[in-house]
């Protein structure tokens, strides 16, 4: 499958927006799935992964953009500051010449290309984690799916070996996609 980065992305984007518009008032401080974290906390580390890409796609350094995105940064309007942030990291993927632009992440220097499939995998994974841990339907578009399967598929190995996601989970032979994404990823559909 020959996968557009840059719109996948902002795809994958879209589609978390409904989980986050979704999200009760209630339920922000509640305990996400991801054990570390409260739903409200689950969605600030998507809001600023967003605009670290949109402050490293850019071509800026760690160093040089400080702690500024440390804490929360959610405020009052938690829907809004995602959509501020889906917006700049949508847009910078964008820009002519991103995926081949050296973005200087803590595990780089790499291609915005491999960036870009990390924030495609980080906000769509997210997403259906906020889904699940508010009692959303967490039915992912197929076409995203298929697309993130495409690029996770042959660094199954890579992506399990950093412990990011999770031990992974076994799923019978016949699973959809969808099914078989989420347990490569430590997650049970």
């Amino acid at each position: 499958m020959d996968v557009e980065l840059p719109e996948v992305h902002a795809r994958a984007l879209d589609a978390t927006h409904r989980f986050v518009a979704g999200v009760g008032e209630e339920q922000w401080a509640i305990p996400s799935i991801n054990e570390e974290w409260t739903v409200r906390e689950l969605v600030n580390h998507v809001v600023t992964g967003n605009y670290w890409a949109y402050e490293l796609g850019g071509g800026k350094t760690i160093d040089e953009v400080g702690e500024v995105l440390d804490g929360d940064v959610l405020g009052t309007h938690p829907v809004q500051a995602y959509d501020d942030s889906a917006l700049v990291a949508a847009a910078i993927f964008r820009e002519d010449g991103a995926m081949d632009r050296p973005c200087a992440v803590s595990y780089g220097p790499v291609p915005g290309s491999v960036y870009c499939c990390h924030r495609f995998l980080d906000v769509l994974i997210h997403g259906w984690d906020v889904a699940r841990s508010t009692g959303q339907d967490a039915t992912l578009d197929t076409g995203l799916v298929a697309a993130l399967w495409s690029l996770v598929e042959p660094q199954i190995d890579e992506l399990t070996a950093t412990g990011a996601f999770g031990t992974v989970i076994e799923v019978p032979d016949d699973a959809d996609l969808q099914t078989r994404l989420l347990g490569v990823l430590g997650r049970k559909a």
